[in-house]
């Protein structure tokens, strides 16, 4: 159900704990900004970011809500979120897996999903679908060239397909796109 393995995730960041440069990227904090900026609502009470990372948007988000959680499968990059966003919650999962326990209003699922299998991508859907109908729910997509069997888009395919969501593209530029799916107030 996931498309690469653990291993090759903590490879990625076997070099330190921002491997695509997350902090001092002009590029990379334009996309936070433009992913809080289609957020559909000013606040939310509980937010859980899919793929957290080194917790560089969550850092943009957490302001924006009561509780934060991120669930990520690498260690490195949770020991990063945590110093990130010190209030906020951490789990590591190696996705797809049981989400952790929340009444979130805000679903993030931030450039990840080329990392799983079809399968894997239709479990997250379904999960989310049947835990947290009401929420809101982010999905970033780069459309570049991933490195997996699955790129961005066709990652965001499956997904959408497999969402009883309708997700409707807010922002896009020719390197990534962000789409929302509004839950209930």
């Amino acid at each position: 159900m996931t498309a690469v393995t653990l291993q090759h995730l903590e490879g990625l960041y076997a070099g330190g704990d921002d491997p695509w440069s997350f902090r001092t990227s002009a590029y990379e904090q334009a996309k936070f900004r433009a992913t809080c900026a289609v957020l559909p609502r000013a606040f939310y009470r509980s937010v859980l970011e899919l793929g957290c990372g080194n917790g560089e948007l969550a850092r943009h988000v957490s302001p924006r809500c009561t509780e934060y959680t991120g669930v990520d499968a690498v260690e490195t990059a949770l020991a990063a979120a945590r110093r990130a966003v010190p209030s906020g919650r951490f789990h590591r999962l190696f996705l797809p897996a049981p989400l952790p326990s929340g009444d979130f209003d805000l679903l993030m699922v931030s450039e990840f999903l080329y990392f799983l299998d079809p399968a894997g991508i239709a479990e997250l859907a379904g999960q989310l679908d049947r835990r947290w109908p009401l929420a809101d729910l982010v999905c970033v997509t780069w459309l570049g060239s991933s490195g997996n069997a699955l790129d961005g888009q066709a990652a965001l395919d499956l997904f959408a397909r497999a969402s009883r969501r309708t997700l409707r593209c807010a922002a896009a530029t020719s390197e990534y796109r962000i789409d929302v799916a509004e839950g209930a107030p």
